[in-house]
C-alpha cells in the first residue's frame, strides 16, 4: 500500500483537496477485510458562501464537523437509506468538505460483491452511496481521523490536469453551474 495522506493535505482549500484525491485510494480496514480502490469522481462543498453545502447556515449540530479539524470523515445519512462519505477540508474553523462520489475497486472485491448483494463490478463502487455500502462506511465513522486508523486515503498517482475533467456538481440546484466536481476523464467507474 502507499502512504497514508497527512493532516496537511487536508489543511488545504477544499476545491484543491478535491482535485487531488483523484487516483488516491479510499480503504477501509473491517473484520470482515480490507476494501477499497482508487478515487475517480469528487465533489466540492465550501463553507457559509456555499448555498449547496451544509455548512450555509455556520456550524448547525449537522455540519458543525465541517468546521473542525481537517482529515476526518463527514458521514451522514440521506433520503432515510444512504449514507455519504466526504473528507473534511480546509483549516480547522473554516469551514469545506469533499464528497467522494466514485471509486474504481482494486481491494476487496470479494467483500465489496457480498456487502452490495452483486458481482456487477462497474457498480460496486460507481456513486457515492454505493462506495459507503461497498466499503461498510456509516455513520460509526462520522468523525473519523483519515490520518491513522482503519478507514483512511492513501497516495497512489497523480492525474495530468488534460487527464481530469470539471463540471458541475451532480443534483445540486443551488450554485448549479459552479465547477466543484472533478473525476478522472474515461473513467469507467466514474458516476452516472
Amino acid at each position: 500500500m502507499s502512504t497514508r495522506l497527512s493532516r496537511s493535505f487536508y489543511s488545504r482549500r477544499t476545491l484543491e483537496v478535491a482535485r487531488d484525491l483523484l487516483g488516491c485510494f479510499l480503504v477501509h480496514d473491517t473484520p470482515a477485510g480490507t476494501a477499497g480502490g482508487m478515487i475517480v469522481e469528487t465533489e466540492g462543498y465550501l463553507g457559509p458562501g456555499d448555498p449547496a453545502s451544509h455548512a450555509r447556515f455556520g456550524p448547525t449540530p449537522r455540519a458543525e464537523i465541517m468546521f473542525g479539524t481537517p482529515g476526518a470523515a463527514y458521514v451522514y445519512f440521506i433520503y432515510g437509506m444512504h449514507y455519504m462519505f466526504n473528507v473534511v477540508t480546509d483549516p480547522s474553523g473554516t469551514a469545506g468538505a469533499v464528497l467522494v462520489r466514485a471509486l474504481e475497486p482494486r481491494y476487496g472485491l470479494d467483500v465489496m460483491e457480498v456487502r452490495r448483494r452483486m458481482d456487477d463490478r462497474m457498480l460496486l463502487t460507481s456513486g457515492p452511496a454505493r462506495l459507503c455500502q461497498a466499503l461498510a462506511i456509516n455513520v460509526e465513522q462520522n468523525g473519523a481521523d483519515l490520518c491513522s486508523g482503519p478507514l483512511g486515503i492513501e497516495k497512489h498517482v497523480s492525474f495530468a490536469d488534460e487527464e481530469v475533467e470539471t463540471t458541475p456538481r451532480i443534483g445540486v440546484v443551488e450554485s448549479a453551474g459552479e465547477p466543484y466536481r472533478f473525476l478522472v476523464k474515461g473513467n469507467q467507474y466514474v458516476s452516472r
